[in-house]
């Protein structure tokens, strides 16, 4: 289901709490709601859909990742850049790394590590940050 993009400051610096089974929904309706964003979205956590829970989802190409309750496991190469986001108006400068490892759950709760790079990267630490409340 598409789900309206939520804007309001104080919902989103809310910590989010992590992921269970019972959230598989939560994780389809980011999905769609970024399917239907594509044109100005490359990725979005669910506390932008209104849901304070530990996933998100990015897009590569015509494919769309999801990651339940990721953590970075290793951070290389800080850089400084500037990021937009549905749920704000702007653009903002923030800190970012060109090389992340993050260890995750995908859609069918099976483990995975993987490293990421350059912009993909970027859009997993942006959307992580919508976890611990941080708006960039």
């Amino acid at each position: 289901m598409i789900r309206t993009i939520v804007k309001d400051i104080l919902f989103l610096e809310q910590k989010s709490e992590p992921a269970t089974k019972e959230d598989i929904s939560v994780v389809n309706d980011l999905i769609d709601t970024l399917r239907a964003n594509l044109e100005h979205c490359v990725g979005m956590a669910a506390n932008m859909i209104g849901i304070k829970k530990r996933i998100l989802v990015f897009s590569v190409g015509e494919m769309i990742v999801p990651m339940i309750n990721p953590v970075i496991l290793k951070k290389e190469n800080s850089y400084e850049t500037e990021e937009s986001c549905l749920s704000l108006t702007g653009f903002r400068k923030t800190i970012r790394y060109e090389t992340i490892e993050v260890e995750y759950l995908d859609i069918d709760f099976k483990k995975h590590k993987q490293v990421f790079n350059g912009f993909t990267a970027q859009i997993i630490q942006h959307e992580m940050d919508h976890f611990k409340g941080i708006i960039i």
